[in-house]
């Protein structure tokens, strides 16, 4: 058998299971909901992967290198709450205890490593999984590459390959970051261009494949008001993209 990475988005796998299970207490008061959530799926991909290597991915905090360049960037977000972030600690010594490394860097997020492990880990040709409820990590996707996102909680789960991907979203994976550039991410507080949901991007993208192609045929897009505001927000769009 060759070898086999499982990268698992730390944060995203708690957020998840914090809010798809009830608020559950240890007799000390602790919340532990998201942490046995966490542990359910970790015993799961253990499992049912039998991976050679694992790692779990944390963010290091709110600012990151993207808000350098766009200080709004995940600007507006509700506040973690105490139920929740008060686990993250306990998530991290179940990980000593499993002996699964974790990993977290300053001034990046968890989809930054991950990206980065997944992207060598591929050259190499070591298959690779990654455990994930952000869809900004389909771009990763690739014949080495499965991306398994949660849809409800952190039981039902989409397993994206490349056929799959397309089947799903009608776009290869490395459409997504035009995509995203093109309709943003409230979640993210990223613009995009106003006016421009999944539909239209979907549809410019597979008529013209990248966003490039989008704004060197702007002149060719039928519709007043989309092709004004490609035009007036199309440093937005491209400040989304990066």
């Amino acid at each position: 058998m060759g070898k086999k990475l499982v990268l698992i988005d730390g944060h995203s796998i708690l957020f998840r299971a914090f809010y798809g299970l009830p608020l559950l207490q240890n007799d000390k008061g602790v919340y532990t909901n998201a942490v046995y959530g966490f542990t359910t799926m970790l015993m799961r991909i253990l499992e049912e992967e039998n991976p050679t290597n694992i790692l779990v991915a944390f963010d290091a905090g709110k600012t990151t290198f993207r808000h350098e360049t766009y200080k709004e960037y995940k600007a507006g977000r509700q506040k973690t709450p105490h139920e929740l972030s008060e686990q993250f600690s306990i998530a991290k010594e179940l990980l000593e205890a499993f002996d699964i490394p974790y990993y977290e860097l300053e001034n990046y997020e968890a989809d930054d490593i991950i990206g980065t492990l997944a992207n060598q880990a591929q050259k190499e040709k070591i298959s690779v999984k990654v455990i994930s409820g952000d869809q900004d990590l389909l771009q990763l996707v690739s014949d080495e590459v499965t991306v398994d996102l949660s849809r409800r909680g952190i039981t039902e789960v989409d397993s994206y390959t490349p056929e799959f991907l397309k089947e799903k979203m009608e776009l290869n994976p490395d459409q997504i970051i035009d995509l995203k550039a093109l309709m943003g991410d409230s979640s993210d507080n990223i613009p995009g261009v106003p006016g421009v949901g999944i539909k239209t991007a979907t549809k410019l993208l597979k008529e013209y494949e990248t966003l490039d192609n989008i704004y060197e045929n702007i002149d060719q897009i039928s519709g007043k008001k989309l092709k004004e505001n490609l035009l007036t927000y199309k440093d937005e769009a491209y400040m989304s993209r990066y």
